[in-house]
C-alpha cells in the first residue's frame, strides 16, 4: 500500500480524498499542530468549527474539536452544517474567538474534504501561517482528548443577512426565483432567508446527499444547468446557486443566461459605490475580468490584482480602504460584513439590485456592459499526466511566445502561472491549480471566438504542442 501523500495546504487549507489521504488519523496530526500554534499565541482561546454537507463531515469536525481542546483551547461545534461564510462571521464577532476551523472542500468533488483555517477576524489564513502548522505536523496523532461544546452558528448569522438589504423593497417586488445550494452547506439557508424577505423560491438539489447526486459543487455550467432550465419553464426572474460551502455565487437570467462572476463583482461594486455611497479599493484576483478595472476607472476607484485565491484578497482586505474583493471562481467579500467570501450574501445584493432598480438581472448587465464595453470569458480545466503538468510549471519561466492565436503579446505576467496581456484588453492565463490536480487555463476577449481560440492556443502551450 503507498504511502498517505503529504500533508500541504493550499490555496485555501488542505484537502484530499476520504478514506484516501483525509483519514481521521490525518486530520488529528492537522488538528494537533493546529492547535499547538493556535495556543502557542492564544492560550485558553476560543475556536469555533463547521462543517459542510460531505460525507463525515460532522464527525470529523467534532474529533477536530477533541485535539484542539486537548491544548487547552476552548471548542465550540456547530450544531449543524454551516456555511464557511457563518462560522467566519461568528469568529469574527466573538471576542473570545481566535480562530475557526472548517470542515471542508469548498467547490472541489465529492469524495474531497479539506481543513480550513480562519483567522481571528474571520478572514482566509495566510501563508506565514499555515506555513508555521505544517512545520507543527508530527508523524503520529496524539492520544489526548478533550471536551467541546455544541452551539448555533447559523441562526444569528442568518438573521445579520437579512438586515443587511432593503427588506421593504425585496419585499414590495413579487420576485420569482431558483435556488440551487448543489447540494451544499447553503441548502435551506439562502432559500429560507429569501422567502423570509417575501421572495418566491423555488429550491433545487436541497436534499441531504453528501455525495451531491453526482453533480459537481461548483456554481459555474455544466453543473447549473439544471437551475437555469427552471428558469424558462417556470418563467422566473433569476436563478442563485452557491457552492460546496456557500462562499461562492453564480446565478442565471430569467432566460437562463448564466451570469459569470466576473459580472456579479462589478455589479455589486457598481451597487455599493452608486446605490449605497460606498468608496474604497475593489480587489481582485489576476484572473478576474478587466470589466472589473474599465468599472473602477469609471468611478474613480482603484484596483488592486493579487495572485488567485482569497487569503490574498485577504491580506488586502486587512490593510484597510477595501470596499469590496472578488474572483474569478465566484468568491466575493465585503469586509464591512467580514473579510471572507459570502455566496448567500452576493445573492440577496442581487435580488436588492432587482428589487429597487425594477430591472432583471439580464437587464442590469446589460446596463453594465453598456459602461464598460462587452467582454466574454470562458475557463478550461485540464486533467493531465502529473508528468505533462510538471513540465509544463517548469517550463514556465522559459516561455515567451510573441503571439498567442494571432494576437501580439504586449506582456507576460508570472505572477502566478502564465499571463499573456494581449490587444483589446484580451488575455490568457494558464496556472496549475492549488486545490485539485488540475491546469486551469483561462481566457478574456471582446468576443467568444477570440475566446475558444485562445483557450485552443493555451491547452496547445501547456500540453507542450505549441
Amino acid at each position: 500500500m503507498s504511502a498517505p501523500a503529504p500533508i500541504k495546504f493550499g490555496t485555501d487549507g488542505w484537502r484530499a480524498v476520504i478514506a484516501d489521504d483525509f483519514t481521521y488519523v490525518s486530520l488529528r496530526r492537522v488538528a494537533d499542530a493546529a492547535g499547538r500554534v493556535i495556543a502557542a499565541a492564544n492560550p485558553g482561546g476560543t475556536v469555533l468549527i463547521g462543517y459542510d454537507t460531505r460525507y463525515q463531515a460532522g464527525s470529523f469536525a467534532r474529533a477536530a474539536a477533541e485535539i484542539l481542546s486537548s491544548h487547552g483551547l476552548v471548542a465550540k461545534v456547530s450544531d449543524r452544517y454551516c456555511p464557511t461564510p457563518a462560522l467566519c462571521w461568528n469568529v469574527a464577532r466573538d471576542d473570545a474567538a481566535v480562530a475557526g476551523v472548517m470542515l471542508t472542500a469548498s467547490h472541489n468533488p465529492a469524495p474531497y474534504l479539506g481543513f480550513k483555517l480562519r483567522m481571528s477576524d474571520g478572514g482566509a489564513s495566510p501563508v506565514s501561517f499555515t506555513d508555521k502548522v505544517e512545520a507543527a505536523l508530527l508523524p503520529e496523532p496524539p492520544e489526548a482528548r478533550g471536551t467541546f461544546e455544541v452551539v448555533d452558528l447559523v441562526s444569528p448569522y442568518l438573521d445579520t443577512l437579512k438586515g443587511m438589504v432593503d427588506a421593504d423593497a425585496i419585499r414590495s417586488a413579487g420576485l420569482k426565483v431558483a435556488v440551487d445550494p448543489l447540494h451544499g452547506a447553503g441548502r435551506g439557508y439562502l432559500a429560507t432567508v429569501l422567502r423570509d424577505l417575501g421572495v418566491e423560491v423555488t429550491e433545487i438539489h436541497g436534499e441531504d446527499n453528501p455525495g451531491f447526486g453526482g453533480l459537481h459543487p461548483e456554481p459555474i455550467p455544466p453543473h447549473i444547468d439544471a437551475g437555469r432550465a427552471l428558469v424558462r419553464e417556470r418563467g422566473l426572474d433569476a436563478a442563485f446557486i452557491t457552492d460546496g460551502d456557500a462562499d461562492r455565487i453564480g446565478a442565471a437570467d430569467r432566460t437562463g443566461a448564466f451570469v459569470n462572476p466576473h459580472r456579479i463583482i462589478a455589479l455589486v461594486a457598481r451597487h455599493l459605490c452608486e446605490d449605497k455611497g460606498q468608496r474604497g479599493k475593489i480587489v481582485k484576483t489576476l484572473s478576474t475580468s478587466v470589466l472589473v478595472d474599465r468599472l473602477a476607472n469609471r468611478l474613480g476607484l482603484e484596483v488592486v490584482t493579487t495572485p488567485v485565491g482569497f487569503k490574498w484578497i485577504y491580506e488586502e482586505m486587512v490593510k484597510g480602504g477595501v470596499m469590496i474583493g472578488g474572483e474569478e471562481s465566484g468568491g466575493i467579500g465585503i469586509p464591512s460584513h467580514v473579510r471572507e467570501r459570502d455566496g448567500l450574501l452576493m445573492a440577496l445584493m442581487l435580488a436588492e439590485m432587482m428589487a429597487q432598480k425594477g430591472r432583471g438581472l439580464g437587464e442590469l448587465v446589460e446596463d453594465l456592459l453598456a459602461l464598460t464595453g462587452p467582454m466574454e470569458y470562458s475557463r478550461v480545466d485540464l486533467k493531465l499526466d502529473p508528468a505533462v503538468k510538471d513540465a509544463f510549471v517548469d517550463a514556465i519561466p522559459y516561455l515567451e511566445p510573441t503571439e498567442i492565436a494571432g494576437l501580439a503579446v504586449r506582456e507576460v505576467i508570472r505572477a502566478d502561472g502564465l499571463k499573456f496581456l494581449l490587444p483589446d484588453d484580451a488575455w490568457l492565463l494558464m496556472r496549475a491549480s492549488g486545490t485539485e490536480p488540475l491546469v486551469r487555463v483561462y481566457a478574456e476577449a471582446p468576443s467568444m471566438g477570440v475566446v475558444d481560440e485562445l483557450l485552443a492556443a493555451g491547452k496547445a502551450l501547456v500540453e507542450g504542442k505549441g
